[in-house]
């Protein structure tokens, strides 16, 4: 039973996404130009290559970003749910943000917060 419910809803996917494409293939708007292939930024025609290697720093601190990103979205559900647990629910999160504090004072340690 659970395998057919998986067929159609796999099925029906497809479907969807096969069909929203045709639909735009046939009604959308043709205007084949050149110009619209080429890369740009602020509509300033690029020089060279396009393909260069990007500062480390960038990858840094997009995941700089994210560990923090993440430690607030899981604040809110534990926030919650806090009276229900007790005392273990705050170890836990004390033991979760003395984690976070340690890897943000090793980046601070590192330089990694630093923009050369």
């Amino acid at each position: 039973m659970n395998f057919i419910l998986f067929i159609t809803v796999l099925l029906t996917a497809v479907t969807l996404v096969l069909g929203a494409y045709v639909i735009a293939k046939l009604i959308g708007p043709r205007s084949y130009n050149p110009v619209k292939g080429e890369p740009f930024e602020c509509g300033i025609p690029t020089r060279g290559s396009s393909w260069l290697p990007l500062h480390a720093g960038y990858y840094l601190f997009a995941i700089l970003f994210l560990m923090f990103d993440i430690e607030t979205v899981l604040l809110y559900p534990w926030a919650v749910v806090v009276k229900q647990f007790g005392s273990l629910a705050l170890v836990s999160i004390g033991f979760f943000l003395v984690v976070l504090v340690l890897g943000l004072a090793y980046a601070w340690r590192k330089g990694a917060l630093e923009w050369k």
